[in-house]
């Protein structure tokens, strides 16, 4: 029996010291439970991805350094760690140290270096090249990294005779990843006939969320234990690997930290459902965005919209209420409902509240303008200049007190432009940019559901409106939403084309479509970062060129 711990942590990207001290601090719980094996995910020295850090020779080293300095802590065990290994030519491996009982046993390099959608690693990175397995315990093992165990390489170490199959991973989340990951996994188990333990990161970063759900898979395919999603956990299970006796009598058992299980209980922690797990992303997203790049407080611009009272309400899960502040900033175009609603959802969440009025400042705008604008129709230019007024009234706040600036566009509205540059667009971090505006409808409605009516239904049920002329709607300019975020499903995330897509819509409207999604590429590269949760997000996902005569039609 071999008792196995996958240690499922939250590092920040270049915190060496602080990451360390979290690997030690694992280490330590899982000694507690007289572990043979404890696993850290995919570069948990260095965060991942650690992306052009990787390009500074003495980041490289000090992460080194900071690996061997943890060889001291796994006397009388096994850790299984990731960080970036170097050659004497320099070349770098994404790399998992085996560490036994305070020597280093063996390194593993990341043979299948992923170079798609988010992934860059073969700009860093080497390719390994061996599959070789060493003793763990006693028993036949082996080790692989993220992208390996989903092009094969398990399957090579299983023949060579591994039992226990150790990966690895740094996977982030995404609405269909789940269920793949898991399928994948079962899958080879069976093939091999060899217990899994996979190891996944958790933890915001930048614009990725890694979902955690570290897994152990016996060789009949099921699922033995499942570490909690979207926070740090500690699972431990015994494995039967072979008739060899362990020194002790030990059951099967499995631990999982987060919730403070006892050994001798076991219990398998249930996925959530596709909408609490994208509403589990934002508020992890939006947590460690703010703490680790050090704001305590973030500010939020209230339009009395469900965009914004989406975002308030993640901020609030995600930091508490005494660090979310709201702000109101009504128009002459802004309507009784709008205002009154947006202090209504400020009291339901009970966070601070500022009234700031921008017709002011709005008309000096139009008096300085007046004499060069004379003659001319008043258009989308005087639209955007409240929206830029906005802009800067929460950047100013934000200057003064050092608050992050959450921004509140949404996945439909920035790929077809109907933001504005230097106005709703400004701000530090846009927490629902890769939301599509149903999704944004359907997490409304689930926290509502959750809880009492935290968000005012009137919110929900007015059509949605931008409020920067008189009786404007969205839908004066935008397909209805379900047609839009339909089109930009089979647009920027399956790629299809004009003629596929128009199969069952009017053309004309595909090609509008399509014309907004290329054309605002430009308003796209200047937006803040934002939490990817579609399986292609604007970004590191999308790569359009600004400047592109191609057209299909």
């Amino acid at each position: 029996m071999l008792r196995v711990a996958l240690a499922q942590i939250n590092p920040t990207v270049g915190d060496l010291a602080g990451n360390k001290e979290k690997i030690i601090q694992y280490i330590a719980k899982a000694r507690e439970y007289e572990v043979d094996i404890v696993v850290f995910p995919e570069l948990a020295v260095c965060g991942y991805p650690p992306e052009d850090l990787l390009l500074k020779d003495y980041f490289v080293k000090d992460n080194v350094k900071a690996l061997k300095s943890l060889l001291k802590e796994t006397r009388g065990l096994t850790a299984v760690v990731g960080f970036v290994d170097q050659d004497k030519e320099g070349h770098l491996y994404n790399a998992a140290a085996v560490m036994i009982d305070g020597k280093l046993k063996t390194i593993y390099h990341k043979q299948e270096l992923p170079n798609y959608g988010v992934f860059d690693e073969k700009r860093y990175f080497k390719p390994g090249r061996s599959n070789a397995r060493s003793n763990m315990g006693g028993y036949p093992a082996a080790v692989s990294i993220c992208e390996d165990i989903w092009e094969g390489v398990c399957q090579k170490q299983a023949k060579a005779g591994a039992k226990l199959l150790i990966n690895i991973s740094s996977s982030p989340y995404d609405m269909g990843k789940l269920r793949k990951r898991q399928r994948l996994l079962k899958g080879i188990a069976k093939e091999t006939k060899a217990y899994i333990c996979y190891a996944n990161l958790v933890g915001g970063q930048d614009e990725l969320v890694f979902d955690g759900g570290s897994l152990v898979i016996d060789p009949k395919g099921k699922v033995i234990a499942c570490a909690r999603e979207f926070e740090e956990d500690l699972i431990v299970a015994d494995l039967n690997l072979g008739t060899k006796k362990a020194s002790s009598q030990r059951g099967p058992i499995l631990y999982c930290l987060s919730s403070g299980l006892r050994l001798g209980i076991k219990q398998i922690s249930k996925p959530s459902g596709v909408l609490e797990r994208i509403y589990k992303a934002l508020v992890l997203g939006t947590r460690d965005y703010a703490k680790k790049n050090g704001f305590q407080k973030v500010l939020i611009g209230l339009s009395g919209g469900i965009d914004s009272s989406l975002v308030a309400v993640v901020a609030v899960d995600a930091l508490g209420k005494e660090n979310v502040i709201g702000v109101t900033m009504p128009s002459r175009y802004t309507s009784e409902g709008t205002r009154t609603d947006a202090r209504k959802l400020a009291d339901n969440l009970g966070i601070r509240f500022m009234e700031m009025p921008i017709e002011g400042v709005f008309k000096a705008y139009l008096d300085t303008l007046a004499e060069h604008f004379c003659g001319l129709t008043p258009d989308i230019t005087e639209e955007n200049i409240q929206a830029r007024i906005r802009g800067n009234f929460l950047m100013a706040l934000s200057n003064k007190f050092g608050w992050l600036v959450l921004t509140t566009g949404n996945k439909s509205e920035v790929a077809a432009g109907y933001c504005t540059l230097y106005g709703d667009m400004s701000g530090g971090f846009a927490v629902i940019k890769d939301v599509p505006k149903t999704i944004v409808y359907a997490l409304s409605r689930l926290i509502n559901k959750r809880d009492k009516e935290v968000i005012p239904e009137s919110i929900i049920q007015r059509p949605p409106t931008a409020e920067l002329r008189e009786n404007q709607k969205d839908q004066d300019s935008l397909p209805p939403y379900e047609d839009l975020d339909e089109m930009l499903k089979e647009y920027v995330e399956e790629h299809c084309s004009l003629a596929k897509m128009a199969g069952k819509k009017d053309i004309d409207l595909v090609k509008k479509v399509i014309t907004l999604i290329d054309r605002n590429e430009y308003k796209r590269r200047q937006a803040p970062p934002g939490i990817k949760i579609t399986p292609r997000a604007f970004g590191k996902d999308w790569r359009l060129p600004i400047t592109n005569k191609y057209k299909e039609f």
